[in-house]
């Protein structure tokens, strides 16, 4: 399995789960991150000097923090597309940061394909997962990352060795009809201001998605993934709130559609596959995830230490 991912955390929150399941499962599981995420949003004051604006060494320091993500959830094999500091996080859409000549959103597509193409040489998916055409929510870098992983499955197709399947995140529409109605009258509500979830910028018909993977028997993984990104996701998110609310449903379960390849049997009402890996032929060395797998225990993670003397400013996306 490849995963493609804009930034260092979106493989925990958005695919956490899934990697671990089948991580736990002893399955080969490839995290590719496009870029160092730069320009994210620093919600920690202890780690305000790292912003762009200050000693610009948050990408960096992202480095450790995805390490320590990727040992919680079993993950051993990872790259940075055309190694580490290759693209620079484009900062969302509309900003002036889009421009710099680093910037991923600005990468030559078939240049940034075709550092994809040697690793799909290499570790031959038969499973990638990455965004839709939008990036999920419109995120410039998650929109480039779609564009390169799926011209990289082109180019890997044509030379016999494309993944057989390739899965687009997603979030079924009654998953956020029940948010908006959970958490209505929540302090801490994510959904403020949003009454439909059609006012959402993103939202799949649920009859549109392909695959429901049930990793709640790893939701500590997925939890311990997100808490090593502290520079990104405070302890006092909302996910984590959410998370103690509802537990190892809402941390573990995760969807996708299907853009490429031949669904496999699924059940209930839209015949929603529970394995990414429905209906292919495994290689004779790969064993079924089990019904009953366990991530056990999440990896040890290290976060590092907050760096001394930094100002107090939070760096600003």
């Amino acid at each position: 399995m490849l995963l493609v991912h804009a930034h260092p955390d979106d493989e925990a929150i958005g695919t956490g789960a899934t990697m671990a399941y089948y991580a736990a499962a002893g399955g080969g599981v490839t995290l590719v991150t496009c870029t160092l995420g730069e320009e994210g949003e620093i919600h920690v004051p202890a780690f305000a000097g790292l912003a762009a604006a200050e000693s610009d060494q948050l990408g960096g320091y992202r480095i450790a923090e995805l390490a320590g993500a990727c040992a919680a959830l079993g993950v051993r094999d990872h790259r940075f597309l055309g190694g580490a500091g290759r693209y620079r996080d484009s900062g969302m859409m509309g900003l002036a940061t889009n421009d710099h000549p680093r910037a991923f959103w600005q990468a030559d597509l078939d240049e940034a394909a075709g550092y994809l193409v040697e690793i799909m040489r290499e570790v031959r998916p038969q499973v990638m997962v990455t965004y839709d055409p939008n990036g999920f929510y419109g995120h410039p870098d998650h929109i480039q990352a779609h564009r390169v992983a799926m011209r990289a499955a082109e180019l890997a197709t044509a030379e016999g060795f494309g993944p057989a399947k390739i899965y687009w995140t997603a979030m079924p529409k009654s998953v956020l009809e029940a948010g908006l109605l959970a958490f209505a009258d929540s302090s801490d509500n994510p959904f403020a201001g949003t009454d439909q979830a059609d006012e959402l910028p993103f939202g799949t018909p649920d009859a549109q998605i392909a695959a429901r993977i049930d990793g709640t028997d790893h939701h500590a993984a997925k939890e311990a993934a997100m808490r090593a990104h502290a520079t990104q996701i405070p302890d006092n998110s909302w996910l984590y709130s959410i998370a103690s609310n509802f537990g190892g449903e809402f941390m573990g379960v995760e969807y996708y559609t299907l853009a490429v390849g031949a669904k496999g049997p699924g059940s209930g009402p839209y015949g929603w596959e529970d394995d990414l890996f429905a209906g292919l032929s495994l290689p004779a060395q790969a064993t079924a995830v089990a019904a009953d797998s366990s991530a056990g225990e999440p990896a040890a993670v290290v976060v590092p230490t907050p760096p001394v003397g930094t100002p107090a400013e939070a760096g600003a996306r």
